[in-house]
Parts: C-alpha cells; sequence; structure tokens
C-alpha cells in the first residue's frame, strides 16, 4: 500500500503520525511510505532519520494526499486540506466528528473513507488508540491548571500544594476514566485535596482503592457538583461518551456559584467540551473568562509536549496500521472488530451512531458498507 505522513497543520500541533521506526516497520511488509517534509521536526525527528529509514521525502502536502492510498495523521483534517483528500482514500487519525459539523459533511462529500482513532474499542469496551493521549492531556490539565491558578495568569492565585500553615488547593475532577485519573494522581501528588466525580460506583470502589489518602470519591451527580464547585479552585472535565458528544456537566448557572479566579480545564473540548461556557481555544490563545471564572479548552493539549506525545500515540496506533495496510481496509475491518468500530464515514455514508445522533444525518449499520 502507498502510505501518506503529511505534516500537521492545525494550529501548534508539533506531533507526526508515523516515526522512522514506523517507517522501517512499513517497508518490511513491503509497503511505501511517502513523508511530507519537516513532517517530523516538531517531534524531534529529521527528514535525513526519515530517509534512512526507507520513507521518500515529498515537499508539499498535496503530493502526498494525491499519490496516498491511506493517510495517517494526528489531528483531524482542516478546510484547507478538505479539497485534497480523494474518494475512497483512507485516513486514519482522530477524527471527533461529533464536535464539528463541517467536517462531518466534507468527509461525506469527500465520500472518504474515515477510521477514527477515538472510536477504535477493544471488547473490554477500553479505547486504546485514545488512552495514550488521555494519559498525557490528563497529566497536563493539572500543569496548566496549576500555571493559571497563578494570579498574573488571572487565577485565584493559590498553590496547588500550599505550603505549611496553609491550606492546599481543592481539586475537582470530573470523570474517573483515564484523563480524570491521570489528572487526580498529579493534583495528589503536588499535594492538592481531590475529589473524584463519576456515575459509576466500581469506578469509583476502584479509585477508593488506588488513590492516595487525599483523594476522595464521589458520586456525579448535578447536586453533588454544585456543592462542591463552591470551595473548588481548579476543575478538570474529562467525561467521555465515546464517538459522541460530550454531556455538560458545568451549565452557565453555575459560574456564579465559583470563587472569582476558579480556573476550569475542559479536556473534553474534542468532543464538544463538558462544560456549556467551554470554546475551542489554540496553545497560542489557550484561555479566556466568564464569569469571573478561567477557562483553558485548548483542542491539542499534547501537541505541547510532541516527543512524549508522538511516541506513546504511534506505540499504539502502528499495529493498527500495519493491519490496515496489510490487508487493506475492508478486509482489516471485517475481520477486526475493534478496527471496524473505527470506522466513521465511509464512502458519503454514516456508519457510526453517535456522529448520526449528533448531527441528525441518516446512519447506515456498518456491516453494510462491505457488501
Amino acid at each position: 500500500m502507498i502510505i501518506g505522513v503529511p505534516k500537521e497543520i492545525k494550529n501548534n500541533e508539533n506531533r507526526v503520525a508515523v516515526t522512522p521506526a514506523g517507517v522501517t516497520e512499513f517497508r518490511k511488509h513491503g509497503h511505501t511510505v511517502y513523508v511530507q517534509a519537516e513532517a517530523g521536526k516538531g517531534s524531534g525527528f529529521s527528514d535525513e532519520q526519515y530517509t534512512e529509514a526507507g520513507a521518500v521525502i515529498l515537499h508539499t502536502i498535496e503530493e502526498v494526499y494525491a499519490i496516498a492510498e491511506m493517510i495517517i495523521k494526528v489531528k483531524e483534517p482542516i478546510a484547507s486540506e478538505y479539497g485534497l483528500i480523494k474518494e475512497n482514500q483512507l485516513l486514519f487519525t482522530y477524527f471527533h466528528f461529533a464536535s464539528s459539523e463541517p467536517l462531518t459533511h466534507a468527509m461525506i462529500e469527500r465520500k472518504a473513507v474515515c477510521l477514527a482513532y477515538e472510536t477504535v474499542e477493544k471488547t473490554d469496551r477500553s479505547l486504546p488508540l485514545l488512552v495514550p493521549m488521555s494519559e498525557v492531556a490528563g497529566r497536563m490539565a493539572i500543569q496548566e491548571g496549576a500555571k493559571y491558578l497563578e494570579k498574573p495568569m488571572g487565577g485565584f492565585g493559590i498553590l496547588l500544594g500550599g505550603v505549611a500553615g496553609v491550606k492546599p488547593a481543592n481539586v475537582l475532577v470530573l470523570g474517573g476514566g483515564i484523563v480524570g485519573t491521570q489528572a487526580a494522581k498529579m493534583a495528589a501528588g503536588l499535594g492538592a485535596n481531590v475529589t473524584i466525580v463519576d456515575i459509576s460506583l466500581p469506578r469509583l470502589r476502584y479509585l477508593e482503592d488506588i488513590m492516595p489518602a487525599n483523594v476522595d470519591t464521589v458520586m456525579s451527580n448535578e447536586y453533588n457538583i454544585r456543592e462542591l464547585i463552591k470551595s473548588t479552585n481548579l476543575i478538570i472535565g474529562g467525561v467521555l461518551i465515546p464517538g459522541a458528544k460530550a454531556p455538560s456537566l458545568i451549565t452557565r448557572d453555575m459560574l456564579k456559584l465559583m470563587k472569582p479566579g476558579t480556573v476550569m480545564v475542559d479536556v473534553a473540548i474534542d468532543q464538544g467540551g463538558c462544560f456549556e461556557t467551554s470554546k475551542a481555544t489554540t496553545h497560542e490563545d489557550p484561555i479566556y473568562e466568564v464569569d469571573g471564572v478561567v477557562h483553558y479548552c485548548v483542542a491539542n493539549m499534547p501537541g505541547a509536549v510532541p516527543y512524549t506525545s508522538t511516541l506513546a500515540l504511534t506505540n499504539a496506533t502502528l499495529p493498527y496500521a500495519l493491519l490496515l495496510a496489510n490487508n487493506g481496509w475492508k478486509s482489516a475491518c471485517s475481520t477486526n472488530e475493534e478496527l471496524r468500530k473505527g470506522l466513521n464515514v465511509v464512502n458519503g455514508k454514516v456508519v457510526f451512531k453517535g456522529v448520526s445522533d449528533a448531527w441528525n444525518l441518516p446512519y447506515t449499520d456498518v456491516k453494510d458498507v462491505f457488501q
């Protein structure tokens, strides 16, 4: 198969979808890999390293899209890329369709085969291609939250861990999944008082067992959240419904219950956000304020630590990419249920229920695309 690796062009996105080590693996299986010039520069990989691994360097993104049968990316295509995508071309990347109606319609119109990292799912319901970036984002959420709690950054002016004789900050983590678990670990390690809320009692029991003494678990419901936010300094939003829009757990009217200078970090912004007042921001302009509350809603948080993020992501994606390259998407997805769940839009048809529900679009059962 002919594989194309374009340079990411989303704001401050420095990750790359395939490393030189990945190129070597594709070449071992007889595939041809075209990499756009400087695609790996932000992650610390030079064009020379790709060439030594067996890749062919192309100078423009147009050349990469024109020649490739499968495009492997990190983030969803942006508007300037829509016209480059060909009918039947396989795109393997994060899409988050439920948060972007224009992207959804564009991929339908291009009649591409869109296989989304975030909905590839194992039989135990874990999301193997979302986990590594959720780990990074969960840990980063505390770093960024701690920074914006500083008074010069617009925050309340409190140190997460406090000092002798001064109480630490209160951190509220919405969702006890990968993001929430990693965020709670980081916050607890810095000495903050942490509360995790989740709707799953078994998950809360598990977290109660593994977390340190400065982490409490509380059942997630509107009443409890309203009470907790009154004394919270930092709120991390980490709820996820795979492939669907995130629920709004913090509504606009709740902001008036918070202390001025409270910081909210919405890690769910890729799926539309779990705060009603969330809107996507960038690393160049990461925050804004609503009713005295600082919102951090960067949609590609792991892009700020591209070396770590690229290696973590490609460790997870490469085995699936090889399956697709070796067998073609139809054969790979028909025989591998994990990959099949990654299919979202195929040749103009929406085959993932969460996407069709998000934008009120006709739904086609994924089994029908193999006939």
